[in-house]
């Protein structure tokens, strides 16, 4: 495909939902379902789904015209709703450099490969009984994690079809309500204006996860429909100049829409940090609504919207962002030459997952912060007053 895309790429994003391609070799052995995906039943009410305006429900937070059909229908783009993992040296098919999704949370911690995550973009997960939903928009490149309890409801998400702002809108399944990944709100129905409790979410290399998590949980393969994994449908959709799919606005022209940015703050404090630069100088200290947060990052993670393997990808920067305050010590970080980071309290070696793991803070963990990895044109859409950080 060619990096300019058209609204004939909307053939495209329709095949995701249909092709199939052959069968995944069989894994080492058989995955298994960690813990059951359960949801509230579906509730008999008026569906934003079938209609967003239907005047029998509450008014849309967003102007209806601007959540547009993406080309599948709903769930066309399957989302996994009883994910099977793998242990993580049982995994052969991933290679060093491609991305993983990380959420924080859990005792044993899992990892969500984007090869997988680009075919069906919502994974209805329970981890450590605690329901969530691991979420990745590759027209933005935005990966979210979401809790899934809100009140009494226990939702489980599909693919709505739809796009706002070129961003995946979900559905859940209990009220047929329209969520924006991005903002983790419902824009529609039943539940609009109501918000998602969010789990942080790094995107990071194989190795580096596999590094930090040597027992710990991989999405299998096996997902009930067969895809090409490892194929990127999206060929060249990151070319620096290209302009994002079905966007109806003004993509902010501070940067090239389609910048990579690690993003914090929301709508309290929206701050961009351009990845190139964040890549360049290692470490960046930012203010964000009032609290330091250092911000990382690492080169060498393949880029899944390149190429079309994944594993092919250009290198781009694996980021992380945390509290830099560990048991009432403020620290201080400097990236050294293996791609590692070293504060100048202890002399202690961190990694980009923010642990320790060398020197006499060894074994300590760093308080994520809840920031993402996107593209600056996504970002800016929902955070029009971001401030841009400038990186000497």
């Amino acid at each position: 495909m060619s990096a300019r895309w058209t609204p004939s790429v909307l053939v495209l994003l329709a095949a995701l939902g249909a092709c199939a391609a052959p069968a995944q070799p069989p894994p080492a052995a058989a995955p298994v379902v960690l813990e059951e995906v359960h949801g509230s039943p579906p509730e008999d009410v008026p569906s934003a789904l079938d209609r967003i305006d239907d005047p029998a429900l509450p008014a849309p937070l967003v102007d209806p015209a601007r959540v547009i059909a993406g080309g599948p229908p709903p769930d066309g783009i399957p989302p996994i709703d009883e994910p099977r993992f793998e242990r993580a040296g049982e995994v052969d098919w991933l290679s060093d450099d491609e991305p993983v999704l990380a959420p924080a949370i859990g005792q044993v911690a899992r990892a969500y490969p984007v090869r997988i995550l680009i075919w069906h973009e919502i994974v209805n997960d329970t981890v450590d009984g605690r329901p969530v939903v691991i979420t990745y928009c590759p027209l933005c490149n935005s990966a979210l994690g979401f809790e899934r309890r809100l009140g009494e409801r226990l939702l489980t998400f599909g693919t709505s079809g739809k796009l706002y702002l070129s961003d995946l809108v979900m559905y859940d399944r209990q009220t047929e309500s329209l969520w924006s990944q991005i903002e983790g709100r419902a824009i529609a129905g039943m539940l609009a204006g109501a918000e998602l409790n969010r789990v942080p979410v790094q995107t990071v290399t194989w190795a580096q996860w596999r590094a930090a998590n040597p027992d710990g949980w991989v999405l299998s393969r096996d997902t009930g429909v067969d895809r090409d994994y490892g194929r990127n449908p999206y060929t060249g959709y990151d070319a620096p100049g290209s302009q994002p799919f079905l966007f109806d606005g003004a993509p902010d022209p501070r940067l090239p829409p389609k910048e990579r940015v690690a993003a914090l703050g929301g709508d309290a404090d929206p701050v961009a940090v351009p990845l190139i630069a964040l890549t360049e100088a290692g470490v960046v200290e930012v203010e964000v609504a009032g609290r330091t947060v250092v911000v990382w990052a690492v080169g060498g993670l393949r880029s899944a919207l390149d190429t079309g393997r994944i594993a092919d990808g250009r290198t781009v920067g694996a980021t992380g962002a945390f509290d830099p305050v560990l048991d009432g010590r403020r620290l201080h970080f400097l990236r050294d030459g293996a791609d590692r980071f070293v504060d100048a309290e202890t002399g202690s070696t961190w990694t980009v997952l923010g642990e320790a793991v060398a020197g006499p803070l060894t074994g300590a963990r760093l308080t994520p912060v809840e920031h993402l990895d996107t593209f600056w044109f996504a970002w800016a859409a929902f955070h029009p007053t971001t401030r841009i950080v400038e990186i000497p």
